[in-house]
Formats: structure tokens, sequence, C-alpha cells
């Protein structure tokens, strides 16, 4: 790895794809029960060659060994409202058969310096192809709406600066950090609230497809 990028990174786009369905089809699970959705929606994307050799130059990575030490060319990303679905949402993952976890880095309860939230894993995964079975490294990352939202900002502006976000606005990327992180936490404590409603529109949406059915 890698001679044909098309080639040799089409496991990885069958894993993605793979991932999103199955999750996605949870969040689908928990919507038509009576239970809360921990999962408000699933992306994944395999990352772009062009970023993959630059990192691999940046990592001093050689390109044959990419597969055991790049870990995040085929990435998932998991968003949902409450700080508290992100562990019910580990959990699931932790207790699948279909996958191995790697390692698990908690960046909520240790945030990075730049004010950075989330949870990270990465899995093995395996995925059969013509030639047989092949085991994908792919990094899964749990996060809130509020950390989503700060994390796409951050990245935007990284892109913008190539990496050399000047001092005062990173103050300010930190204090919005700390700003999205209080209203995580004040929503946490209303979620019961929220959950209520929730189920609320839930329970009318469902009266009006079976009144819709009936008519």
């Amino acid at each position: 790895m890698m001679e044909n990028w098309e080639l040799d990174l089409q496991p990885y786009k069958q894993a993605v794809e793979e991932l999103k369905v199955k999750l996605r089809s949870l969040r689908e699970q928990y919507q038509r029960s009576s239970r809360h959705t921990p999962i408000e929606f699933v992306t994944g994307r395999v990352k772009p060659i062009g970023s993959i050799e630059e990192k691999a130059k940046r990592k001093d990575i050689p390109l044959r060994e990419l597969e055991q030490r790049m870990q995040d060319i085929a990435g998932i990303r998991i968003v949902c409202q409450f700080v508290t679905d992100i562990d019910t949402i580990v959990d699931m993952i932790r207790s699948r058969k279909d996958i191995t976890i790697i390692n698990e880095r908690d960046y909520i309860k240790e945030k990075k310096s730049s004010g950075y939230r989330s949870f990270h894993m990465v899995i093995d995964y395996p995925v059969h192809t013509i030639k047989g079975t092949k085991h994908i490294l792919v990094e899964i990352q749990v996060r809130t709406m509020a950390m989503n939202f700060w994390a796409t900002i951050e990245h935007s502006l990284n892109y913008k600066y190539r990496g050399e976000i000047p001092d005062d606005i990173k103050e300010r990327l930190y204090r919005a950090s700390e700003a999205a992180y209080n209203l995580d936490e004040e929503m946490s404590k209303i979620q019961g609230e929220v959950r209520e409603a929730q189920s609320i529109i839930a329970l009318r949406q469902g009266e009006h497809r079976t009144s819709f059915k009936n008519g």
C-alpha cells in the first residue's frame, strides 16, 4: 500500500458505508420505539488522497505502513444531543461483536489545549472483499451537536490559516468551546423536559401516520 490509490482505498470506503448503514439502522430502531434516541445523525468519510500523503509526510509514515500506522483514513462521526448520550453510544459500540476496539481517547474529560472535545475510538472492522476478509482501522468520533459545531468551525479556521491560527482567534475559540460545553451542561440538566417533549412529538407523529393510513 499504496500502489493504486483507488483500489487500495476501496475497502476503507466499504467499511465506512457498512458502518453508516448499521448505525443509522440503530437510530431508526430507537425512533420506532418509545425510548430516547441517543444518535442524532451519522456521517462518514475516507480521508482524501492529498490529506493522506500530507499526514504521512508530516508523521514520517512510509506509504507501505499506512494500513497499520494511520488510524483515521476511514472515519465515522456520531453526533448526539446530550453528553450522557455519548456514554450510551460508546457502550453500544463496545458491545458489538462485529468490531474490535483498538484504543479509546476521551477528549471530553480531558479536552485538548485548543478547547476541542470529543470521544475517539479506533476500531478494527472486517470487510469482505473478492480477495477475502480485510481488517480496516476506522476512527469513530462521538460528540454532541455543540461540540460538533465548534469542531467544524475550528477545522475551517485551521484550513484557512494552514494550522497557524492567530493567538487572538485561538483565545476566542477557546472561550467559545467553554460556552459550548456550558450549553451542553445546561441542556443535560433539563434533558428530562426535552425528552418528554420529544416523546409527545413522536406520539403525535405516530397518531398522524395512523390516521393518514386509515383515511
